[in-house]
């Protein structure tokens, strides 16, 4: 169809012209999306390497104790003393070995699935801290009041450590618990623990 006489073609309208964009341009420190960079990052993102220095710790040490351990000359043998030890400390750090390099090559651990379970929240530090003050407690008050005693605080602080505020029955039931232990150690599987005063009661 014939356009109107006077009547100006349509001019189409260009493109609007848009900047390119720098190549190679770095992101901007603490631009969301940034890659973290640095030792501490690298560190961060395997840090399951913790847990194979852990492991390797374990193992030098019972393998030290392995070797350095007073060995009765009528007790030696193929299998002595020393043989469980030594399988363990190995085993510890064989185990270590293989957890590194898989990390190092790229492994990472699933995280946890469980549905009761918030990943971003906060570790419970009081917790940890309580359980450590119990466990080195019983450490330290095992020698002078006994297995018996010093059981028994160690399960009714940990009891209470991890949430328990039954005072009544979880004293009651800590007795027991050590007191059970110390004669399935002490007199069935022949392991002596220190009886500290209640020596003569519980024998």
């Amino acid at each position: 169809m014939p356009e109107a006489p006077g009547t100006p073609e349509t001019s189409q309208t260009p493109e609007t012209s848009r900047t390119p964009e720098t190549p190679g341009t770095p992101e901007a420190p603490g631009t969301p999306g940034a890659p973290p960079a640095g030792a501490a990052a690298w560190l961060r993102e395997r840090s399951e390497l913790g847990v194979g220095l852990l492991l390797a710790l374990i193992g030098i040490l019972v393998l030290t104790d392995a070797f350095t351990m007073d060995v009765d000359i009528a007790q030696r043998g193929p299998v002595g003393p020393r043989t469980v030890p030594f399988a363990v400390g190995t085993g510890l750090l064989v185990v270590a070995a293989l957890l590194t390099v898989d990390v190092l090559r790229g492994g990472r651990g699933e995280a946890e699935g469980g549905e009761d379970v918030d990943l971003a929240a906060r570790g419970d530090w009081r917790t940890v801290l309580l359980l450590a003050g119990v466990f080195l407690a019983f450490a330290v008050l095992i020698g002078p009041l006994g297995f018996p005693v010093a059981g028994a605080l160690l399960f009714w602080g940990s009891a209470f450590a991890l949430g328990s505020r039954h005072h009544h029955r979880d004293p009651l039931i800590a007795a027991v618990l050590a007191v059970v232990t110390y004669a399935v150690f002490d007199r069935l599987l022949g392991v002596p623990l220190p009886g500290g005063p209640l020596m003569g009661v519980l024998q």
